[in-house]
């Protein structure tokens, strides 16, 4: 089973079932469908556990029930799962000066009423909606990791880091069944454990941007880790010829204008999708260096600001190209 077995030991199987909103796939190795399903549905049970904990539609999640009690002036006791995720984008906002900030659902919320009635938000609705918003406006206790929402109207939007831990906790899962060779991919995101038998790696084609003169196509190779990939290629609005993206600015409350893809190479799923918003976020040379002082990260980030491709690669993103 496993790691130990033999790879005409192992067959291949594939799974898919729609989770946290969008389709989430499983692919494994296994010595037999029935342990392969086995490990699959607890997988999957696992990505629905935490749904029901972070998402921010539900409004019975936990995470909706934290952010209606934000001015309230109390602590909330939070899961084990709420407390990690919380915390490390806490740490994260910290570390990025603001750039990651889960406590921009106030500004989410408005540009996803722009996306449906296809205009931009208005700016005094945004004005409003920037006196809720602020990563220092979570408190949180660790000694009986409990959180506080310190302003009203907060709305908490884990977004940008939930479905990378549900994308590690699956493929944790899978191990813990004994499933040692396996995919998991959602949403952009896509994290591996050891390669398909006989294989060096999981071979990955790099995305690129949607304009004519687009590079050559790259593949990549890899095991162990996790890649996330975040742009404008499919959540998007367009006004007047000008691409706004799905991931907001938390510093000005607007959607990002400037045509990019970013892909984050990292040792964690969690990690990974996190670090594609502050790739985003910050101006490209800026995100070199962060992710640079990153350790076990590599980043390349893709734009088209003005009609003219531009391509950074931190130093260690060469190491997962796909060699002959």
């Amino acid at each position: 089973m496993g790691s130990q077995s033999t790879a005409a030991d192992l067959a291949r199987f594939e799974y898919q079932r729609p989770e946290m909103g969008m389709a989430f796939r499983i692919v494994l190795y296994s010595t037999n469908q029935a342990t392969g399903d086995a490990a699959a549905d607890s997988a999957f049970q696992r990505i629905q556990q935490l749904n029901d904990i972070m998402s921010d539609y539900e409004e019975d999640s936990e995470l909706s029930r934290l952010s209606r009690s934000s001015g309230s002036g109390r602590e909330i006791p939070v899961s084990e799962d709420l407390w990690f995720v919380l915390s490390r984008a806490q740490d994260l906002a910290r570390r990025s000066d603001g750039a990651f900030d889960v406590t921009v659902g106030p500004f989410v919320n408005l540009w996803r009423r722009a996306r449906r009635q296809h205009q931009l938000p208005d700016p005094a609705r945004l004005a409003q909606a920037r006196q809720a918003v602020g990563y220092q406006h979570v408190r949180m206790n660790p000694a009986n990791h409990s959180v506080e929402l310190l302003v009203p109207n907060m709305k908490l939007d884990l977004g940008g880091i939930a479905k990378g831990y549900a994308i590690g906790e699956a493929l944790k899962t899978l191990s813990r069944a004994g499933v040692e060779r396996a995919l998991v991919e959602g949403g952009g995101d896509v994290a591996v454990s050891e390669p398909p038998p006989g294989k060096k790696g999981w071979r990955f084609e790099l995305s690129s941007l949607d304009v004519s003169n687009a590079p050559p196509v790259r593949f990549l190779s890899l095991k162990n880790v996790a890649i996330s990939t975040s742009g404008d290629l499919f959540q998007r609005l367009e006004i007047d010829g000008k691409r706004y993206s799905h991931i907001v600015d938390p510093h000005t409350g607007v959607g990002l204008t400037d045509h990019s893809l970013i892909n984050i190479i990292a040792p964690e799923s969690i990690t990974a999708d996190s670090l594609t918003k502050v790739a985003s976020v910050l101006r490209p040379k800026e995100a070199l260096e962060f992710i640079e002082n990153t350790p076990n990260v590599a980043v390349r980030i893709m734009r088209d600001p003005g009609g003219t491709i531009e391509t950074y690669e931190s130093t260690r993103f060469a190491q997962y190209y796909e060699r002959d």
